[in-house]
């Protein structure tokens, strides 16, 4: 399915990076996951991968906010596998900025990695995807359009990534597709004590399907995305157990 394909995952390390990366690599993909500091992961994931198909799994590592060095990533992936694909801009950044509390660090994190990286780096790349009539998949989420309470830079962040899907989409078309995923309840954060107990049972309440995803409904979402929606871009993809339609 997936046969001859490269693909570039951002943050591919952990979570729902390295669920898409497991996914794609097992449909027959050659993966190079990007990583910023969780080596451990990364190499663990690589070679796993690796072991299942020798030579299909490779890393590079690199701080995205560092949009100069995103040119040398792409040429990276073409390096070692001949060509590129696939980009899936899945690195983020996620933490609460409530008003009165915002400092320009908290700007230049959550829209450097939220927003800037994807756009510059989806910039870098369209030679390559214009060459293998690829395409690009951004991870949004569904609070762009409903912002979450005391996390107004990073809802900012993910609301760029919709216009930036669907201008890329006008910017790279007709060779390049482009659209993004927004997901509901997948993952919790990690170490944020907002999203207690209490605070989980209340937004799965307010799923449809009284549930919360798992990364792997993530990265079917991407291969769709990738593989069976050749007459579909510029598209916001909720994968929320219908939270978006119920908030």
């Amino acid at each position: 399915m997936m046969q001859g394909k490269v693909i570039l995952i951002t943050g591919g390390a952990k979570r729902v990076g390295a669920a898409i990366a497991r996914r794609l690599h097992a449909l027959g993909a050659d993966v190079m996951i990007h990583y910023r500091a969780s080596r451990d992961e990364a190499e663990a994931l690589c070679g796993e991968l690796n072991r299942q198909r020798a030579d299909t799994a490779a890393l590079v590592q690199g701080d995205l906010h560092h949009t100069e060095q995103l040119p040398a990533l792409v040429a990276a992936v073409v390096a070692r596998f001949g060509r590129l694909d696939v980009l899936i801009n899945n690195a983020s950044s996620f933490y609460p900025t409530a008003v009165g509390h915002i400092s320009e660090q908290d700007w230049q994190d959550l829209i450097g990695i939220n927003l800037k990286a994807p756009l510059f780096l989806s910039q870098a790349a369209a030679a390559a995807l214009r060459h293998s009539h690829g395409c690009i998949v951004n991870i949004a989420d569904i609070h762009a359009e409903r912002p979450m309470k005391s996390y107004v830079v990073y809802s900012i962040g993910k609301a760029g990534v919709v216009a930036l899907t669907k201008s890329l989409a006008h910017e790279l078309g007709p060779a390049v597709r482009v659209n993004a995923i927004a997901p509901g309840p997948i993952l919790w954060p990690e170490e944020d004590p907002a999203f207690d107990d209490q605070e989980r049972r209340r937004i799965v309440a307010h799923t449809l399907l009284k549930r919360e995803g798992s990364p792997e409904d993530i990265a079917r979402a991407a291969v769709f995305l990738i593989n069976d929606a050749a007459y579909v871009t510029g598209v916001i993809l909720p994968v929320d157990g219908g939270r978006s339609a119920a908030l």
